[in-house]
């Protein structure tokens, strides 16, 4: 085993040790349910802000981005960067207190079906259970891409079977989640953000360096035509460009609309301890947002003009770019023991980066069945502790499905991570925006909205968009527009909400802030 190859595995194996380390120390904090799965409402600015962001990145940020760049240039990657980051803003903006003020209002809920079954009088908890449900069907698989690409980063790197390789990043995700619950997971997203942050810094320091300085980067990416353009798309193979059109663009921009439905970003203002914080965490969350995605496009190009010096391999696809900053960091490596060390922490943000994720999906998903479907659903009887012990045994099972998905290293990851975005966005956004903002939405629309938002996802990607043209619109757009018309329209020829809803709705639009939650 090599020197650099030793330095990378202490700094991976030291990562992962304090990571562990963070679970194992949130255990005991870990009374009841709604601690488990919401830490008690306890979450602090910074850390709602960070562990938000982190859980929402995954390893799209620094291997997704920078190779959708490296291939095409600054359009389809700048387009799908301001897109989310304008819903990332948004969301904090008109949907964070609100939520956070609301789910304590209605029934105290800990989890984001619950909070659907209380906001509409569901009594006999269908909301509940049909959002349970596709929270575990579009998050296992999601989770499972997860293992997947720690598992093809360690192969990568190490020269091992995929396998081991996959389920060793497996077990530590789910111990130390089982342990410290969300709570943990909350606190190793931050520390997994600062890991990211430097990996980033890094990575744009050493290329720019070993490819020439920044006007050498700048003039190999405005050699190939379109490569610099928002309206054209280039490429490094043919060295042609393409139009980018204003339905691509549109298309492109709906990635945004993702972050009003998903699960694991909404518990994160459900968990603020003061919504007048609120804020902080928006500024903070944006702001890192922003400057993350802008630089993680900008190692796209760097890796490029890498490669025009010949520094790192030519790739060819989006899927061989994707390991850029993977080969960046052998690289790296080869240049002495600090080199070596630094390597290592590049690859530790990579591996911070599915994690971040993989640890809050397991927990969305887990909540789904032991909570809203096991207990809420099915009426199953059961003290604290035991609770507590289902929901620990919960992401263990949820985890070990999860493996058995992963187990094909040839799944493409982020065709995986790209429709479950896709699914959760259409399913619970337009509700959860209708359920916070329009009085008059009662149950039914709600149960519509939800069911045509899953039923057109499918529809779309898989009978419609293959048709191509006009038609070639990520599924999101349509089907957010279909689920939102289903909510209006069935509301309105449905009988409104009870009073009780709409004495609850008009308590939360206009009662005073909560300092931190009663429980907490």
């Amino acid at each position: 085993m090599t020197t650099s190859i030793i330095c990378i595995s202490i700094v991976i194996v030291l990562y992962m040790a304090v990571i562990i380390g963070i679970g194992i120390h949130f255990t005991k904090k870990n009374k009841n349910t709604d601690d488990f799965y919401l830490g008690g409402r306890k979450l602090g600015p910074i850390v709602t802000a960070m562990s938000a962001e982190a859980s929402d990145m995954s390893s799209w940020l620094l291997m997704g981005l920078p190779g959708v760049a490296y291939i095409s240039g600054i359009a389809d990657a700048g387009w799908t960067a301001i897109g989310l980051a304008i819903g990332t803003y948004v969301n904090w903006l008109i949907v964070a207190k609100r939520l956070r003020r609301y789910s304590q209002t209605a029934g105290n809920a800990i989890t984001i079906p619950e909070f659907f079954k209380n906001r509409f009088g569901d009594n006999k908890s269908t909301l509940l259970g049909i959002a349970a449900l596709a929270i575990f069907v579009f998050f296992v698989p999601y989770t499972g891409s997860g293992f997947a690409a720690c598992g093809k980063l360690f192969s990568t790197l190490f020269g091992v079977d995929y396998l081991p390789a996959m389920i060793v990043s497996a077990v530590v995700i789910v111990l130390y989640t089982m342990l410290g619950g969300f709570l943990a997971a909350s606190f190793t997203d931050l520390i997994q953000s600062i890991v990211m942050t430097i990996a980033l810094i890094v990575v744009v320091i050493f290329g720019v360096n070993v490819a020439g300085g920044l006007d050498a980067v700048m003039e190999n990416a405005a050699s190939i035509p379109g490569y610099l353009s928002m309206t054209e798309m280039g490429n490094v193979v043919t060295k042609e460009s393409s139009s980018y059109g204003i339905l691509t663009i549109a298309s492109t921009l709906a990635w945004g609309l993702g972050y009003f439905g998903m699960p694991h970003i909404l518990l994160r203002f459900m968990a603020v301890k003061d919504e007048n914080k609120i804020k902080v965490s928006r500024r903070i969350a944006s702001v890192w947002v922003v400057i993350s995605m802008a630089v993680a496009i900008f190692i796209g190009i760097i890796a490029y003009a890498m490669t025009v010096k010949g520094e790192i391999p030519f790739f060819e696809t989006t899927s061989d770019a994707e390991t850029s900053i993977i080969t960046i960091s052998t690289l790296l490596s080869q240049k002495g023991v600090v080199p070596a060390l630094a390597a290592g922490l590049i690859l530790a943000g990579i591996l911070a980066c599915t994690m971040s994720t993989s640890d809050s999906q397991l927990l969305a998903a887990s909540s789904s069945v032991s909570q809203n479907i096991m207990i809420d659903v099915f009426d199953v009887r059961l003290n604290d502790k035991q609770k507590l012990g289902v929901a620990r045994l919960t992401v263990v099972i949820i985890a070990i499905i999860g493996i058995i998905i992963a187990w094909n290293p040839e799944n493409s990851v982020f065709k995986i991570v790209s429709f479950a975005w896709a699914g959760f966005g259409a399913t619970f956004g337009p509700i959860m925006l209708f359920s916070l903002f329009w009085r008059r939405t009662n149950k039914w629309g709600a149960l519509a909205g939800m069911l045509s938002g899953i039923i057109m996802i499918f529809v779309w990607k898989f009978l419609v968009r293959p048709i191509g043209g006009a038609f070639d619109l990520y599924e999101l757009l349509p089907a957010f527009i279909i689920s939102s018309i289903f909510i209006v329209v069935v509301s309105l020829l449905t009988a409104p909400p009870s009073k009780e809803v709409t004495d609850v709705f008009d308590e939360v639009a206009g009662k005073k802030p909560l300092k931190e939650a009663d429980n907490a």
